[in-house]
């Protein structure tokens, strides 16, 4: 026998009762949050070492604006955090890391934007899954009183509709919470390692600029450019 697999979507929302409602509204916002992160995580996906290579080459260069406008033209976070780090070039180092500390905290809300909604419904659709068994069971109970009530036999025919409303709304609740933690962790699992990237990068390019200065190298601001100054000692 086919089972639920036979019946078409209208079918089981029809059989699974009121509850079905709220539960495919959690698997369509869930559905909706996940495409959204997957977008997200493609559009700022870039080549952290490489963009890394050329940003270092351009200041080893004295190509600072270069450098920025690279990193303005990347739409990773590591470029982000590069820039806010490259702009500081010739500050100390504290001033440098918290520079770039603080470009690294104003991206990751975004990055962790709407997963409290996932995590929300991976948790609550099980919830309705099981609230949907309490109330189909006691559509069953109350079948019985009313048979046995009127001294008439309780056929399994009478006994069909609130199982499978039990059934069914326990089914759809796992459904749609299985894909959507498994999304979750996937989500923070990606975001760790962005940031976990971004940390790296502000770590290495804030060693460079600092060995660049410990052996002479010093930058002073011209009218439209930065300059090297040679012969100069921290």
């Amino acid at each position: 026998m086919e089972g639920i697999w036979g019946m078409n979507a209208w079918e089981l929302i029809k059989t699974g009762g009121p509850l079905m409602a709220p539960i495919l509204l959690c698997s369509l916002f869930a559905l909706g949050i996940v495409i959204e992160k997957l977008f997200h995580f493609s559009t700022i996906q870039t080549n952290g070492s490489q963009l890394k290579t050329k940003v270092f080459d351009l200041i080893r260069d004295n190509k600072i604006k270069e450098a920025i406008q690279l990193c303005d033209a990347d739409p990773s976070l590591v470029a982000k955090v590069l820039r806010a780090g490259v702009l500081k070039f010739g500050a100390p180092r504290e001033e440098i890391k918290e520079s770039m500390e603080d470009a690294g905290l104003l991206e990751i809300p975004k990055l962790e934007s709407r997963l409290g909604a996932l995590a929300t419904i991976s948790h609550i659709s099980p919830l309705l899954g099981f609230l949907g068994t309490v109330t189909g069971m006691m559509t069953c109970f109350h079948t019985i009183q009313a048979r046995a009530a009127s001294l008439n036999p309780v056929t399994a025919g009478d006994l069909a509709g609130g199982i499978g409303e039990a059934l069914i709304t326990t089914v759809a609740g796992l459904m749609v919470a299985i894909p959507a933690f498994v999304a979750y962790n996937f989500c923070v699992s990606r975001i760790n390692r962005l940031t976990l990237e971004m940390e790296r990068a502000a770590t290495e390019l804030a060693n460079f600029m600092c060995h660049m200065a410990e052996t002479g190298v010093l930058f002073e601001e011209g009218a439209n450019h930065l300059k090297r100054v040679p012969g100069h000692e921290i």
